[in-house]
């Protein structure tokens, strides 16, 4: 029987001891260093048109993930290699706009077909459904150092291709055309973003890794065009649904991921109302 009342969503007296236990302090620490990888690498997704792709590279970390369980070794491990791999199959296939998302289909239904049959052979499903919908509470000192590694990693490389690889994402054919390494730069940036989203899935989830990576991005895209505030809008956007899902699950011991997609969510929402009225103020002014 449900004994959760709207009460338990405002008491602040359990939230606030809560905090002060390590598990929950990892959670919103690895939250905040997911929020920021989302907030860098989502706008280069959005611009290179790659939600979908992520989606599947999310699922195929699952499969990674699995196949990890299955034979013994480290979930974490799994989910990079599964996601990387995916990631870099995705990217190559970039170029190719008129079949990628009939591949990335293809592909993500069969590596998630055998995800299933993995967490099936290995004889626990609960654990299928924590790599489906997240266990940001278990963390732990292993996870948490594996978010940390990742982040530095994608921080610093991102700090030095930055600059080509967004103008590669915006508009292609004159990068290449100026000689600029786009194949390259698409496999680097796969390998980054499968990095990430492994790192995602182990925490939120492989469904709702998106909230993290694409919805704030597309957000901040409705209120603003410029790149360096896009980046900068994405990141907070991020954080706030990272962080803000983390505190608002504790009182009511509910899953952190509810808290998250639907901050994430409304985010989008109010950015679109707010990008809309801008628009139609220019045009009447503009008119």
């Amino acid at each position: 029987m449900n004994d959760r009342s709207w009460s338990d969503f405002f008491d602040f007296a359990t939230t606030s001891d809560l905090l002060q236990r390590d598990f929950v302090q990892q959670a919103l620490i690895a939250l905040i260093l997911l929020g920021l990888l989302g907030g860098l690498l989502g706008p280069l997704v959005v611009s290179r048109q790659m939600a979908f792709a992520v989606h599947g590279t999310a699922e195929l970390s699952f499969t990674g993930a699995a196949a990890a369980l299955l034979v013994g070794v480290g979930v974490n491990v799994g989910g990079v290699v599964g996601s990387i791999i995916a990631a870099v199959i995705f990217g190559l296939l970039g170029n190719r706009a008129r079949d990628r998302d009939s591949v990335i289909g293809v592909v993500m239904a069969f590596g998630l077909g055998l995800g299933v049959l993995f967490i099936a052979l290995y004889g626990r499903p609960g654990t299928g459904f924590n790599l489906l919908a997240g266990q940001v509470v278990s963390v732990g000192t292993r996870g948490l150092t594996a978010v940390v590694v990742t982040t530095v990693i994608v921080v610093v490389v991102l700090a030095v291709i930055y600059r080509p690889l967004m103008f590669a994402s915006t508009d292609p054919r004159v990068a290449e055309a100026l000689g600029l390494p786009t194949r390259t730069l698409s496999v680097v940036f796969a390998v980054l973003l499968g990095a990430s989203v492994a790192q995602c899935v182990q925490i939120i989830g492989a469904l709702l890794v998106m909230s993290l990576i694409i919805t704030p991005a597309a957000a901040a895209a409705r209120i603003t065009s410029n790149p360096a505030k896009v980046v900068l809008a994405s990141i907070v956007f991020a954080e706030v649904a990272g962080v803000g899902g983390v505190i608002l699950s504790l009182a009511p011991g509910l899953p952190v991921s509810v808290f998250v997609t639907t901050i994430s969510f409304l985010i989008y929402v109010v950015c679109r109302l707010v990008g809309g009225r801008r628009q139609r103020t220019a045009g009447r002014v503009a008119g």
